[in-house]
Parts: structure tokens; C-alpha cells; sequence
């Protein structure tokens, strides 16, 4: 199956490490552009001097978005990787919101490492509306049916 991975690159070495365990289960994985990059610290230094403007400036400037969006048509499923970030369990921000939504219209599958969470009362309604498959933090639930 081909499964893009979604998440904060707050997340970017989860995001890696499940890249391999899920290609050495014979999954084709696409990661967010940038992710390798963002692990060995190249990106990590530049996003830290980012403030809302330039983190939007590279977005537009790289046309992240859209070459997200486009693997994400091409793909069978989606994978966010949802951990504790900023006092938020199970953390799902808003590019990967939006990637889930892309993906709900496009009727892919949709898994979420973990459950939604709940403390989100923006988007909640939403993200529970989308149904995703939890996985409960185990990736051999992914089944290729």
C-alpha cells in the first residue's frame, strides 16, 4: 500500500522511524518533503528562527502544500503521526487537518497513530466526522484490504 505520512515535524524523527518499519512491511512511504533534512538538523536550525511568516514563506515559496496534496492523490492512505506536542495529547495541527481533509475527499483510508484528541474544540467535531482508524499506537494494525 502507499501510505503518505502527515504530522508536525515536531514529530520528524517518529515520522522517519516508522517510514522504515513500515517499508520493511512492504509499504511504499512518502514522508512531508523535508523530513530527513529536518532530522539530521539542517532544517531543525532554520525553523527555529522561523516565526509564523517565514515558516509560511517556505510553505509558499516551496509549494509544500501542494506537492503534499498531489502525493496524497496519488497515495492509498494516510498516516498521521499524532503525539504530545505543546500540552496537547495526541496532537494534530492544522496542515495535518488539512491533509486529513484532502484525504476524507479523496476517499482514502485515513489511520492516526493514536486517538484524536479531544482537546481540540476547533476542528474536534471534524476530526471525528473524517472517522480515521486509530491505531492505537500500533502499526500492524495497517491491513492492505
Amino acid at each position: 500500500m502507499k501510505i503518505v505520512i502527515c504530522g508536525s515535524m515536531a514529530f520528524a524523527q517518529d515520522m522517519l522511524n516508522t517510514k522504515q518499519l513500515l517499508e520493511k512491511r512492504g509499504h511504499k512511504i512518502i514522508l512531508p518533503e523535508g523530513t530527513e533534512e529536518y532530522c539530521k538538523g539542517k532544517l531543525k536550525k532554520l525553523a527555529k528562527g522561523w516565526g509564523t511568516v517565514e515558516g509560511a514563506k517556505r510553505k509558499i515559496d516551496n509549494n509544500l502544500i501542494k506537492k503534499h496534496y498531489n502525493e496524497i492523490k496519488r497515495s492509498d492512505a494516510i498516516l498521521v503521526i499524532n503525539k504530545n506536542k505543546s500540552g496537547i495529547k495526541n496532537y494534530i495541527g492544522g496542515n495535518s487537518f488539512l491533509e486529513m481533509g484532502y484525504a476524507y475527499v479523496l476517499n482514502k483510508r485515513i489511520y492516526t497513530l493514536n486517538d484524536i484528541p479531544e482537546n481540540l474544540p476547533i476542528f474536534y467535531q471534524e476530526l471525528v466526522a473524517m472517522q480515521p482508524i486509530s491505531l492505537n499506537g500500533n502499526l500492524k494494525r495497517i491491513k492492505d484490504d
